[in-house]
Order: structure tokens, then C-alpha cells, then sequence
């Protein structure tokens, strides 16, 4: 009897095939070809497609105020995404990025309008701490009633979005709260300014207005990713993610770790909240979120739970947020327009996840472990509980 052999591709396209495979790629990819279709939908409004490209490229890149701006955009949605990732990380999916970003915001701005005599040193952490722990507790509800009741996190964060924006129209109308002195009629209904030992120390860029959250959120993603690569609590999280009854047969604090997990992400959410307070024009007004809690639920949904991809798509979306914003004003592009290209990125990258998990009929079979091999992996995973 002859042995049967078995075509292999080549090394080359294999290598190609797991490059294309990539988070990274496939969300950039997603990117382009719903970019595309949005100028195509641009055209379809009347905007000529060299003026919608000047627009964008203008709103992203022309000065160096733009630049500063789509940082700064590009942190708040890095901070959400990171929480989403952590959330995902053991089976859940956080979309209450919205509302914990509220709450982040309305503990900040009462933290950065009482602390007036306070320093700096001290003043901007207690912001930043108050804003975590807000968006902390924001998310807490959710999670406990995940854990306790069973009740699912998607529905209850889902609608917690809506009590936290209506929080802000609450506090920033009321008088009793963190409205600013009525002075006359046309004083607006937003909150005082918070301290200047409140505000966030700017990066340097001439007339430009990046802060430092840039690289607090950078910080966070490279935090997150050694915690969840390197460490044992990453491991449990990625048992509890993976199979939840299989973690808890060998010893994992499966409930714990899912509240923790969610909760988390809120406190990330949180921060953002307080980033955006603690920035130019430094006020808590209506509508101060602008919507980065869903645009950070399309980075979390495009990184696919790589914190190398969160950076770079938050980078890239952050830009598209603000060159969009130039595209209402300069090239008279419909706002829906920008939410019908993030859109289009979440079923971009659905079917890219698809397209990705389907064995390509080329492929070599995978081997089978041996006993050696899965008695170490079954060590591994139980040594997660320790």
C-alpha cells in the first residue's frame, strides 16, 4: 500500500494568507472600502469628489489644530475601545460606553468645579480617579445584574446610555446641580468651568490643542495587553471567555470575574468621560460625548481583541471623525453620512470575522496534540486559578 500525499501550499502563500488574516489588515481594510462607498454616497448628495477629498484631507491633516483634534478624538475612542476589549475578553460585550462616559463626565466636572484651591498635583488626579470610579459604578449595574439575574449585559448597557445622556440634561439645566449662574438670558445652560489645576496639560504642539490623554490611553492599551498576554488573570478571562463551564469546573471565579470584567470597562469609559471635561473649553455642556461611546464600540468591533489594533484603528477613526466634521462644513456633506460609513465598518468586519474562520480548503491539516501536549495545556489552564 502506497502513502497517499497530502499538496501543501507553498510557505509563501501561506505566509500571505495569515498576513491578509491580520487584525490590523482587516481593519483597515474595512476602513477603505466603507470609505469609499462613502464618497460614493457624498457624490450621490452633490459634493464633488475633489472637494469631499480636500474636505477630509483639511479636517484630518491641514493644520495643526486638526492634527490636535483628531488626537484627542482618537484617545477617548482608544480608552472605550480598551474597556470593550477587556469586557469581550471573558464573553461579554460592553455597549454602554455612551452612558458611562456621561457619568465620567458629570463626576469630573463636580470633582474640577469644587477642588478651586487645591494643586494641580492633586486636583487633576482626583478628577481622573472621580471620572473612573464613576463609569466603575455606571457599568457595576449592569454587570451585577448580569451576574446575579442573568439578565443580559448587552440590553442593560444598551439602555443605561439613555439615563446617563439624560443625567447630563439633568445636571447642566438645573441650578441646584452644576449648572453656571444664570447671569442673564442667554447664558447657557452648561456647567462652570472647572479650575485650571484641573485642566490637561497640553503636548506642545504649536496652536494646537493635543493633550496628554493621548498618551494616558496609550499607556492603558499597553497596560491592558500585558495584563491579558502575561499575566493570570488574562488567562482566567480567556477561560472564562472561551467556556465559562469549563473554567468553573476547575476552580475559576467565573461570576467574579465577569462583573470585574465589565465593571472595568466602564471605569475605562469612565476616564474618557473625564478626559473630554478636563479639555478645552473645559465645561460640561449637552451633547459633550458627541457619540464616542458607539464610535469606540466600532474600534473595539475592528481591533477584534488585539490592543496593537485598537491604537491604530482609534489613530484612524480618530482622524475620520474629525475630517468628517470639516466635511459638513466645507463640502456641505450630510452628517448621516459619516454614520453610514461606521456603520458600514461593523458589517464590513462581520464578514471579514466570517470570511476568517472558514478553514481554507488548501490548508494543511492541522495536527492533533498528543497526551504530553494536552496534559500540559490542561496544567496550564488549571494553574489560572492560582
Amino acid at each position: 500500500m502506497t502513502a497517499t500525499k497530502v499538496k501543501r501550499p507553498a510557505p509563501r502563500r501561506i505566509e500571505l494568507r495569515r498576513w491578509a488574516h491580520q487584525p490590523v489588515v482587516v481593519a483597515v481594510a474595512a476602513m477603505v472600502a466603507a470609505g469609499l462607498i462613502g464618497l460614493l454616497l457624498a457624490a450621490a448628495a452633490g459634493a464633488a469628489p475633489g472637494a469631499t477629498m480636500t474636505a477630509l484631507w483639511e479636517g484630518m491633516f491641514g493644520t495643526d489644530y486638526a492634527i490636535g483634534a483628531s488626537l484627542n478624538v482618537a484617545a477617548t475612542l482608544m480608552l472605550v475601545a480598551v474597556g470593550f476589549t477587556i469586557a469581550h475578553r471573558a464573553g461579554l460585550v460592553n455597549v454602554g460606553g455612551e452612558g458611562q462616559i456621561c457619568a465620567g463626565g458629570i463626576a469630573a466636572t463636580a470633582i474640577g468645579t469644587t477642588l478651586t484651591g487645591a494643586s494641580a498635583a492633586i486636583t487633576l488626579p482626583a478628577v481622573l480617579l472621580g471620572a473612573a470610579a464613576a463609569g466603575w459604578l455606571w457599568a457595576a449595574i449592569a454587570a451585577w445584574l448580569r451576574v446575579r439575574r442573568g439578565t443580559s449585559e448587552i440590553i442593560t448597557t444598551l439602555l443605561l446610555n439613555f439615563v446617563g445622556l439624560a443625567a447630563v440634561l439633568l445636571v447642566v439645566h438645573e441650578p441646584a446641580l452644576l449648572r453656571q449662574p444664570v447671569t442673564s438670558s442667554e447664558t447657557l445652560p452648561q456647567s462652570e468651568p472647572l479650575t485650571a489645576a484641573a485642566h490637561l496639560p497640553l503636548l506642545g504642539i504649536e496652536r494646537s490643542p493635543a493633550t496628554i490623554a493621548l498618551w494616558i490611553a496609550v499607556a492603558a492599551a499597553l497596560g491592558t495587553a500585558i495584563l491579558l498576554r502575561h499575566t493570570a488573570l488574562g488567562t482566567r478571562l480567556r477561560a472564562v471567555g472561551l467556556n465559562p463551564d469549563a473554567a468553573a469546573r476547575l476552580g475559576v471565579p467565573v461570576q467574579r470575574l465577569r462583573f470585574l470584567s465589565l465593571s472595568g470597562a466602564g471605569a475605562f469609559a469612565g476616564l474618557a468621560g473625564g478626559l473630554l471635561v478636563a479639555t478645552a473649553p473645559f465645561v460640561l455642556a449637552e451633547g459633550f460625548s458627541s457619540g464616542y461611546g458607539f464610535s469606540g464600540l466600532v474600534v473595539g468591533l475592528l481591533a477584534r481583541g488585539s490592543l496593537a489594533a485598537v491604537v491604530a484603528v482609534s489613530l484612524l477613526l480618530g482622524f475620520l471623525v474629525s475630517g468628517g466634521i470639516n466635511l459638513q462644513l466645507a463640502a456641505e456633506v450630510p452628517a448621516s453620512t459619516i454614520a453610514v460609513v461606521e456603520s458600514l465598518m461593523i458589517v464590513f468586519i462581520a464578514g471579514a470575522a466570517l470570511w476568517t474562520r472558514r478553514s481554507p480548503r488548501s490548508a494543511p491539516p492541522a495536527p492533533q496534540p498528543d497526551s504530553a501536549q494536552a496534559g500540559t495545556d490542561t496544567t496550564d489552564l488549571a494553574g489560572a486559578r492560582r
